[in-house]
């Protein structure tokens, strides 16, 4: 397998996760150098504050301080191969570079934000869309492939939605176009068999119904109520 060896500029720790605040570009390449080193790739790191020597006997280092100084970290070597200088490479590129594929049964990076993106979009959650957007970009997705993930993951997300009002336009005799917003319109009468107060089916999880007198301030009548939603 290969060898691949970092050369990080002068730092306290390289987990990214010291000090008073987490460094997230760290944290995720240390992760990426821990998935590499489970493939069976021989992973090294150095630091430049700690391990100085390291710096000067590997030449291509050494050249590169010379050249631009601390701007030429972290520089990553892979079989004694220059790879990157500069900058923190993506997963995919470690990946590449040393020749490991995440396996037929695993996803590879890329897959997996693009199905991040889509699961947050299903959660409707904000700060995990940022952040696998972030991620995805960083390994080079276009933006035209991250908008195609969006609208299908939308997609699924609205059917139900669309589903559900379907549903009560049907039992309310209606159409599904007046429950949206700034959408005027007005409810038909009461599908056939259906009273005023009253359902039509059991509870959604299989519950059922029954008949029983409803007491009103004041009034008196006979609806029909349900079992709870799950019974």
């Amino acid at each position: 397998m290969a060898t691949v060896e970092v050369f990080d500029p002068p730092m306290c720790c390289s987990t990214g996760v010291c000090g008073p605040s987490v460094d997230p570009a760290l944290a995720a390449f240390a992760a990426d150098l821990g998935w590499l080193a489970e493939q069976g790739v021989a992973v090294e790191r150095h630091n430049l504050s700690q391990e100085p020597k390291a710096f000067a006997e590997e030449g291509l280092v050494r050249e590169l301080l010379a050249e631009r100084g601390d701007e030429a970290l972290p520089a990553v070597v892979v079989d004694g191969a220059l790879r990157s200088s500069g900058r923190y490479p993506s997963r995919a590129e470690l990946s590449a570079w040393a020749m490991v594929t995440g396996g037929a049964e695993g996803l590879d990076a890329t897959t997996a934000e693009l199905v991040a993106i889509g699961a947050a979009v299903g959660a409707n959650c904000e700060p995990c869309f940022k952040f696998h957007y972030d991620q995805a970009r960083r390994l080079g997705v276009a933006p035209a492939v991250m908008t195609e993930v969006v609208r299908v993951a939308q997609a699924v997300k609205d059917t139900p939605a669309r589903s559900m009002l379907e549903l009560a336009a049907k039992l309310l005799g209606t159409e599904a176009g007046v429950f949206r917003a700034g959408t005027p319109g007005t409810a038909a009468e009461p599908a056939a068999g259906a009273g005023e107060g009253a359902e039509t089916a059991g509870g959604c999880c299989g519950g059922g119904s029954e008949t029983v007198e409803v007491p009103l301030v004041g009034v008196a009548a006979t609806g029909e109520t349900s079992s709870g939603c799950c019974g």
